[in-house]
């Protein structure tokens, strides 16, 4: 078992570079095509991760919704869609949110040290929570999601834990997808925050696939020697 999962980041964003909207409302920037080729990766992979903040806002399942690719993992011996997993630095979430409430399988929230003891109260009933260190650091994370057993973990933002991964070179695969559309607002969020990224114009991260899934175009990046081939 490696030290930390392959790890897999997905997102979608509008011609401008952003991933929402700044209002209430969320922005869907995908297509059914595409919403398909990610259940797919998803039934690849033995975990998925989402900032608290993306649970907050999008109020996310993160379910494999295709019920053959359900029957499949089973068939494998694996759970019928993977563990889901959050980091949330200190605030709280509703334990009621469909993270939470949606499919029998395990639920990991990774929180920072000084937070442990209030979080095991709010979500130990609904979920397994983690010392994540004090500031919560991403590589402890991935060490222990691998020594759980998570060998191949998809990452579906948002800004702050892409930006996270990315800086710190924990990131092996990028999935973007790109709208026929865009935003123009300032303040909305985009794929990612300023900071100190390894892939500039003059170290640039390889494509290694593009086509277009209906109306948006699918980019596929190589960020690490660990890449690999598996859809």
């Amino acid at each position: 078992m490696s030290d930390r999962p392959y790890v897999l980041l997905k997102c979608a964003m509008s011609l401008d570079g952003y991933i929402d909207t700044a209002g209430p409302t969320r922005l869907i920037l995908s297509n059914e095509q595409d919403l398909d080729r990610v259940d797919a990766v998803r039934a690849t992979c033995d975990a998925i991760l989402v900032g608290a903040n993306t649970i907050r806002r999008d109020n996310p399942r993160l379910m494999v919704r295709s019920e053959a690719r359900r029957e499949a993992r089973t068939a494998a011996g694996l759970s019928a869609t993977p563990v889901k997993v959050t980091v949330s630095r200190g605030g709280d979430l509703d334990p009621t949110a469909a993270f939470f409430t949606t499919g029998n399988i395990e639920k990991i929230v990774y929180c920072e040290t000084s937070a442990i003891d209030k979080q095991r109260e709010h979500l130990g009933s609904v979920a397994t929570v983690v010392d994540g260190g004090e500031p919560l650091s991403f590589p402890h994370v991935l060490a222990d999601l691998a020594g759980r057993g998570i060998g191949r973990l998809l990452v579906e933002g948002g800004s702050s834990v892409h930006t996270a991964l990315l800086t710190a070179d924990l990131a092996d695969e990028l999935h973007l997808v790109v709208a026929p559309f865009f935003v123009g607002e300032a303040d909305a969020p985009r794929f990612v925050n300023p900071g100190p990224f390894s892939w500039t114009s003059t170290s640039r991260a390889r494509l290694a696939e593009v086509r277009q899934v209906g109306d948006v175009v699918f980019h596929r990046y190589a960020l690490s020697d660990r890449f690999t081939s598996i859809d």
